[in-house]
């Protein structure tokens, strides 16, 4: 056999193995597809039953197989469990919770509390991301007019919606930036919103037993130090004593104190309120 032919065989025999990795790749598409096909097409369930199973969900599974029923610490993902999607109300998720599973203790669950949790598990949809994991087209949810009152009174003693928010909508157009700017100011300066008219850092006065008040911006505080930069741009730290006394300066402060009250309504009706400032 001459060079040349030896050569020629070695290309067939090239061109061979990679036809059939493709017939493989193309046969190995068609089963995820027909797979992903296969998934029940469930209707929607009751959502009274849906809500008193994600409550029996969380208190007794969801350590282990997750919020999400994707897994969690030590038990597997539910969602494309082969029980879980042969189950039609409960008939197969029972006896696996009521016997136990491997490592899966068991539960004494009635059959209406079976039932409720397997409307909950087939609520999450399959072949592609559920409800929860979308983004939302819009989080303008909430009641405009309580909002207003609320920016009323808790925002009113130092912002206006015919003063400095005057325009606020039509200046941030995104209304996820918006509510995340109102929030905490300054917190989208590069995701969208403008920058503060006037930005200000916390600042910091030290005073020490017999020494001089020491003031510049804060740097860094805890129970035990605090750093600051004077306006010379000297760097200085204190070691906090029950004898030192340290007043701290932050513009942002209420709004920091703030994020420790609002409730999700609160958050969703003054958003509702800011979106029609155009």
């Amino acid at each position: 056999m001459t060079d040349v032919e030896r050569a020629q065989r070695a290309r067939a025999r090239g061109v061979s193995v990679l036809i059939t990795l493709s017939c493989l790749v193309l046969a190995s598409f068609a089963t995820l597809h027909g797979q992903r096909r296969d998934y029940p097409d469930r209707p929607p369930g009751d959502p009274a039953a849906i809500a008193r199973g994600k409550t029996l969900y969380s208190v007794n599974c969801q350590f282990c197989h997750g919020a999400d029923i994707r897994g969690g610490d030590g038990g597997p993902s539910l969602l494309r469990s082969g029980l879980v999607l042969a189950d039609q109300s409960g008939e197969l998720i029972g006896p696996v919770i009521e016997q136990g599973r491997g490592a899966m203790p068991k539960f004494a669950f009635k059959p209406d509390q079976v039932a409720d949790l397997a409307v909950f598990l087939h609520s999450f949809r399959v072949a592609g991301y559920d409800v929860s994991r979308q983004k939302p087209a819009t989080i303008v949810v909430g009641d405009a007019k309580a909002g207003e009152a609320y920016f009323n009174e808790a925002c009113g003693p130092c912002h206006s919606a015919s003063g400095d928010l005057r325009g606020i909508a039509s200046r941030i157009a995104d209304e996820r930036v918006l509510q995340q700017s109102w929030l905490m100011p300054g917190s989208m300066t590069e995701r969208g919103a403008p920058p503060p008219a006037k930005p200000r850092p916390p600042t910091v006065t030290v005073t020490e037993p017999g020494q001089a008040p020491v003031t510049g911006t804060l740097g860094r505080i805890d129970d035990f130090v605090v750093s600051l930069t004077t306006a010379g741009d000297e760097y200085r730290s204190f070691r906090i004593s029950p004898r030192t006394k340290v007043e701290v300066s932050d513009a942002l402060a209420p709004h920091k104190e703030l994020l420790r009250k609002y409730t999700d309504a609160d958050i969703h009706n003054v958003t509702a309120y800011l979106v029609t400032l155009k």
